[in-house]
């Protein structure tokens, strides 16, 4: 049961039906529920009864306060007696989005406030939802303490803490202080908590949002780990705000400084715990400051990361870190219907090597990792109250994780966006390495000490790979190793022109390469590739070595929209294929090469082409046809002169357009005895106009990958049993 519905139950406070008014039904007050700053108020009231012992007699809200000549309202007062004389606690209310000079300027209003009260107030609590601070008041000294914590009912003295491992477990007496478990919260809760301690960090312009993302990251993995720390119930964590008694120092910016080099000093053994343990995670320390890393912890503290469920804390930092990347780096990650669409339908399992060369933040590593979850539910249906099925369940899917699943991600810091993806997902990232995906095995166990990236060893490549960019053998000398990297001669080419080295090819094309040597034979490839791939009449070299290295399982168009909401427009399908065995590779390619040699053969293609380089040669040697209008005589005078240079360039292209024609027919021919006498085998081919979400990216009533999804599963599972 959620605050609000005990609130509710309890008559604490009602809401009307549209939920646009709210009623606090002891003092009978009806508020515009709409308000950010009323939803925040409500849940504070709320928490003062029902986690903080106080009676709704002794609270009050909106109380007026004279400022000058003026009145102004506290949202609340808790007071020590029913009659409202003797104020204990003030409470400022702020929206969640606050910003940090905000919140800020709000502990002073408070101030303000509890200081023009005509009695003394003893604490104050200024809260955002999301981030709290919490001070004792000293009104004749003006002095601000710092607590960890508002006392409960009936507490004289607070702990210098307030989180505690298994606090629920723990019995207190009468007038003790209560610890507080950390808590499980929602995906949105847990959205808006990255996202306004990001900004926090850089939104006073000490750092730009890049770096402040890094370092949110790294204070993430602390956090992380401070919660797997083994600890006995009610001993404090370490991740959270600790502070100092004014007994032990009584200056308020020495006690905070001394309060934040503590911090400072735990935040760093945690990190270096968790490096030691995940040392490709983060190379580099933490660079911020004691006062940034309070900032930080205030916001997180009370978070329980661990229990959160994994899907919804994924998804949180997902959100968070996707718009991030999109409005500071214009990085475009895959949509979240295209993962899901690719990573469904092929038949993974817990045993499966998974491996995206591109892996961006994570996102088809982490389908494919809800995938055996998934699995692992319907295997171990009570594994939630059975502690035996929860072993194996958690071993099915976590030895995937940590085992099984594989990523490159060429930019260092999106790498580690995606590790600390996995990390909060429970593991895996141990296997994202931030290299090129399109170097040499060698070059990456060199580079990365990660010896699990070898050829021939993945069952599934599932990958987006980048799109409109180019190798240049200039910059990659890597280049000239690849078969896409090199230009060949056509089977129609009787001048037997060199092999040479390609300048420049696409990333996609080099994708696919890279790709049929890192799966296993029979591994099968899921791949979002440009339309052009496919139609284009220049890359039919690349079709033809395709049809060479892989059957064609499934090709699947998107709309036009399907990269446009994340500003990239060009028109994609998804491509599955699977690796022929290498014997079924060789006997393609002999087979290609007979008929090839067949229809020239048959056509007396070599007779016919020098035929044609005779018949030109001698036409342009002996002038045949051409005209001559100038007063010139002699025959080499008269080959210098641009009308018969022009002569000459026409007849030239009159042959190779003959030529070019036959080539043409042939070429066409030999398709269709390809087709005839190539085994013959299904495509299934399917058209998806709406995929769920708009080209601004709101979502649709529909996606037909709800229906091509599920079609095209068992088509490649008909492949699977030998049936197709």
């Amino acid at each position: 049961m959620t605050l609000f519905e005990e609130g509710v139950k309890k008559r604490y406070i009602s809401i009307n039906d549209d939920n646009t008014q709210i009623t606090y039904c002891h003092q009978n007050k009806k508020r515009n529920y709409s308000n950010p700053e009323e939803k925040v108020q409500a849940e504070t009231y709320l928490m003062l009864i029902l986690h903080y012992g106080y009676k709704p007699e002794q609270i009050e809200l909106l109380v007026p306060v004279t400022m000058g000549s003026g009145k102004r309202e506290a949202d609340i007062v808790v007071f020590n007696d029913d009659d409202h004389a003797q104020p204990h606690i003030l409470i400022e209310c702020k929206k969640q989005d606050v910003s940090e000079q905000e919140f800020l300027q709000a502990i002073e209003q408070a101030y303000s406030y509890a200081y023009a009260l005509p009695n003394d107030v003893k604490y104050i609590w200024v809260t955002s939802g999301l981030k709290n601070e919490y001070f004792e008041v000293n009104k004749q000294k003006k002095t601000r303490i710092t607590l960890p914590d508002i006392p409960q009912y009936g507490v004289k003295k607070l702990a210098n803490y307030k989180y505690v491992y298994d606090a629920q477990s723990l019995k207190f007496k009468a007038g003790e202080q209560q610890f507080f478990d950390l808590e499980v919260i929602s995906e949105d809760e847990l959205t808006r908590q990255f996202k306004q301690a990001h900004n926090a960090l850089w939104g006073g312009g000490q750092l730009n949002p890049s770096e402040a993302f890094d370092e949110l990251d790294k204070l993430i993995f602390c956090k992380i780990w401070d919660e797997r720390k083994d600890r006995v119930a009610g001993e404090p964590y370490d991740f959270q705000i600790i502070t100092i008694d004014k007994e032990e120092i009584e200056r308020e910016a020495e006690r905070t400084l001394k309060e934040n080099a503590e911090l400072l000093k735990r935040i760093y053994a945690l990190y270096e715990e968790g490096r030691k343990k995940d040392t490709e995670v983060f190379r580099d320390n933490i660079r911020l400051s004691p006062e940034k890393i309070r900032t930080v912890v205030s916001y997180l503290q009370g978070i329980n990361l661990g229990e959160t469920d994994l899907d919804a804390k994924g998804r949180a930092f997902e959100t968070f870190m996707d718009s991030f990347f999109r409005g500071n780096f214009g990085q475009y990650f895959t949509p979240r219907p295209i993962v899901k669409f690719i990573t469904d339908v092929l038949p993974i399992t817990n045993e499966s090597r998974v491996l995206d060369t591109s892996c961006g933040s994570g996102g088809f590593l982490l389908y494919a990792l809800d995938k055996i979850r998934r699995k692992a539910e319907e295997m171990y249906p009570e594994y939630k109250t059975d502690v035996k099925q929860n072993r194996k369940h958690y071993k099915y899917w976590h030895d995937f994780a940590e085992k099984n699943l594989f990523g490159i991600e060429i930019n260092e810091q999106i790498s580690r966006a995606a590790k600390m993806n996995m990390i909060i997902h429970d593991d895996g990232h141990t296997n994202v390495i931030s290299l090129d995906g399109l170097l040499h095995p060698d070059v990456i166990k060199k580079r990365s000490g990660n010896d699990q990236f070898q050829y021939g060893t993945f069952n599934f490549i599932i990958t987006n790979p980048p799109f409109g960019s180019a190798v240049r053998l200039t910059e990659q000398a890597y280049l000239k190793t690849y078969n896409f990297g090199i230009s060949e001669p056509h089977w129609l080419d009787t001048k037997n022109t060199d092999i040479k080295d390609r300048e420049t090819q696409s990333t996609e094309i080099l994708f696919i390469e890279r790709a049929y040597h890192f799966l296993r034979e029979e591994g099968y490839l899921g791949i979002v590739i440009p339309d052009g791939v496919l139609t284009n009449s220049s890359l039919q070299y690349v079709r033809n070595k395709i049809e060479e290295w892989y059957r064609i399982v499934a090709v699947v168009s998107m709309p036009q929209t399907a990269f446009t909401a994340t500003g990239a427009g060009v028109k994609s399908s998804v491509l599955f294929l699977r690796k022929w065995t290498d014997k079924e590779s060789e006997t393609i390619v002999a087979q290609k090469k007979i008929i090839q040699e067949a229809i020239k053969d048959k056509a007396q293609y070599l007779k016919k082409t020098e035929s044609f380089e005779m018949e030109k040669k001698r036409i342009i040697k002996n002038h045949i046809g051409f005209t001559n209008t100038s007063n010139e005589i002699d025959k080499k005078q008269i080959e210098t002169t641009e009308e018969f240079k022009s002569w000459k360039t026409k007849i030239m292209d009159d042959y190779n357009q003959k030529i070019a024609i036959l080539r043409e027919s042939l070429e066409e021919k030999y398709q269709e005895e390809k087709n005839k006498k190539l085994a013959n085998y299904p495509i299934f081919m399917a058209i998806a106009e709406d995929i769920g979400y708009d080209a601004t990216g709101r979502l649709t009533n529909s996606n037909e990958f709800d229906i091509i999804g599920p079609e095209l599963a068992n088509f490649i599972n008909a492949i699977e049993q030998r049936k197709l």
